[in-house]
Formats: C-alpha cells, sequence, structure tokens
C-alpha cells in the first residue's frame, strides 16, 4: 500500500514539472524546453531551466517570431519583448496612416471696387484722407511756386483733387510789378496830368514859321555813358540754390566792393516784395540773409530760395 502512495505521488511530481516545462522556437529552427523563469527577465534576455540544476540564458533576438509572441502575453515578461516583435507591413500601415480631415474654409469676401474697398475699411477711409490732406498741402506749395493766391490754390485743389494742382503747376509763374515799377509809372502819370503840353512844346515843326525874331536852339542831350548790360534771372530757367547764388552773385558777398562792381545793384524778387540788396551777409542750404537799406537804415531779410522768382543785376543808372 505504502509503496502505491509513492508511485503515485511520483507521477504527480512529474506531471507538474511536464506542466511547467515549456518549449520555445528559436530563431534559428531549433526548439528548446525547459522551465522558463520570468523573474531573470531583463532587457537582454531571459533564462530557462532545461534540466535538474542545468539554466540556459537567451536572448530576445534568438527567439522566433511566434515564441516571442508567446512570451509576449506573460506580464512580466511582455514589456520586454515587445520591442523585438516585428510587425507586418499591413499592421504598420494601419498604425502610421494619417486621417486627413477637410479644413473648414473661410469665405472670400465679395469683389468690390478700389474705392469701394478703401471705403469700406476703417484703414482704408484713414488712407483716403492723408491722400486728401497732401493733395492740399501739395496745392499750397505750388501756390507759393508759381506765386498764385494759396486760398485760392487750396480751394480749387479741395474741390478737384489732383487735377486743380496739376493745372496751376503747367501755369507760369505770376510775374507781380514791383515797387519801382509802380513808382516810375505813377510818377511818369502825374508828370504827364502836370503839364498837358510839354509833349507840344518839346518837338517843334520842322519848317515852321518863327513867331519872334529870337530862335532858340533846341538842347543837346549828352551823350549817354555805356553802361554794363542788365542781367536777368528768371525761376525756370535758372535754378535758385545755394551754388547758384554764390557762383552768380559773388561779388556782393565781400563788405567792401571793387571798383568795377562798385555800382552794380542786386535786385531780388521775391513773393514778399522787391528787395534792393546792398549785401548777402549769410547763405545756407535752404535761404540767405540779405542786407537792404531802408530810409537812410539797413535791416537784415531772410529770403527763401522757394519765394525767390527774379533775380535782377544791373548798373545804378540803368532804366
Amino acid at each position: 500500500m505504502r509503496s502505491l502512495k509513492t508511485i503515485f505521488l511520483f507521477v504527480l511530481i512529474c506531471s507538474a514539472l511536464a506542466l511547467q516545462a515549456e518549449t520555445f522556437e528559436l530563431a534559428d529552427g531549433r526548439t528548446v524546453s525547459g522551465e522558463l523563469l520570468a523573474s531573470s527577465a531583463n532587457d537582454l534576455g531571459v533564462q530557462i531551466k532545461t534540466g535538474e540544476g542545468a539554466y540556459e540564458k537567451f536572448t530576445w533576438a534568438e527567439f522566433a517570431q511566434s515564441a516571442l509572441k508567446e512570451l509576449a502575453q506573460k506580464p512580466r515578461i511582455g514589456p520586454f519583448v515587445e520591442p523585438f516583435i516585428e510587425i507586418p507591413v499591413e499592421e504598420r500601415i494601419k498604425k502610421t496612416e494619417v486621417e486627413i480631415k477637410p479644413v473648414p474654409k473661410l469665405d472670400l469676401p465679395a469683389k468690390r471696387s478700389l474705392l469701394g474697398g478703401l471705403f469700406g475699411s476703417s484703414v482704408g477711409v484713414f488712407a483716403l484722407l492723408l491722400i486728401y490732406g497732401a493733395n492740399i498741402y501739395g496745392a499750397s506749395e505750388i501756390a507759393r511756386f508759381r506765386a498764385y493766391p494759396v486760398p485760392m490754390v487750396c480751394g480749387i485743389a479741395a474741390a478737384a483733387p489732383f487735377v486743380g494742382p496739376i493745372v496751376f503747376l503747367c501755369l507760369p509763374t505770376k510775374m507781380e510789378k514791383s515797387g519801382a515799377e509802380i513808382r516810375e509809372a505813377a510818377a511818369a502819370a502825374e508828370a504827364a496830368s502836370a503839364n498837358p503840353f510839354a509833349s507840344q512844346t518839346e518837338a517843334a515843326p520842322e519848317g515852321g514859321t518863327e513867331t519872334s525874331g529870337m530862335h532858340f536852339a533846341a538842347p543837346v542831350a549828352p551823350a549817354a555813358a555805356e553802361l554794363p548790360e542788365t542781367q536777368v534771372f528768371q525761376r525756370g530757367q535758372f535754378t535758385f540754390n545755394r551754388r547758384f547764388i554764390e557762383t552768380k552773385f559773388s561779388p556782393f558777398f565781400g563788405v567792401v566792393r571793387r571798383e568795377a562792381d562798385k555800382n552794380m545793384q542786386l535786385i531780388i524778387k521775391a513773393a514778399r516784395g522787391e528787395f534792393n540788396v546792398h549785401r548777402i551777409s549769410r547763405i545756407s542750404a535752404g535761404d540767405l540773409h540779405a542786407e537792404i537799406h531802408r530810409g537812410g537804415a539797413s535791416s537784415e531779410v531772410v529770403i527763401p530760395f522757394a519765394e525767390i522768382q527774379e533775380i535782377k543785376v544791373k548798373h545804378k543808372d540803368a532804366p
């Protein structure tokens, strides 16, 4: 009876050992049977008990793919085995496939004209106001350049933007009569009104009859001395800047002039009037400082180059 129990116990132990033993297929086609020691698993491999007291270590690369898939089912070994399992191309495509989702598109604004688009936004309205202001400012500069009334030119530019300034820019510069010319015309008219018979008494007829025994010889006018030719420089024909003034009118920069230039006059017609310049005291890139004499006193005025309309150099006795 005791021998039967011993045999039964031996059979149970062998069956338990047989149940614990597993067979694994290797990559080279061989198979290995034994007890898998899950506690020895790491990143490199695992140990298998192949016999009584015999242990053999296998790397994960030595196992076949089927064996690795079986080992991946074990909780403690699965994380170490998964990197060595080859994924089929179909499954890899499914995992890496990018799902393209439709992107919502913004609706384009309705097409409008240029002016409509500018008036349709605050930025466009601001840009139009800037352009309109530049139009009026340009008209004021053109009015000063062409010697026209600034309010008139700016008003026309406000009513007809761009067209008005272009028209005044194409017009010739308005040259006003100088003060000397006005005074000469007034003096001639006054003399004519004071002596209306002067023209009749000055010229007698050639074959006229003598009314008295006395004969008066006509006064002989002295021969006019030869005077230097008057030089006139007008805007549009010349560019008035610092280099031009220094080159053409260098005698008028000195405190004392040479004998040849002593009787010459420099007359500058500007938008603010006419100036008989005695001397140019200073000059810069945009204007000149002129010393003028009025009523026995000298004063200095600043004349911008942009306001100069005409410069004349003449002898003091020249008409």
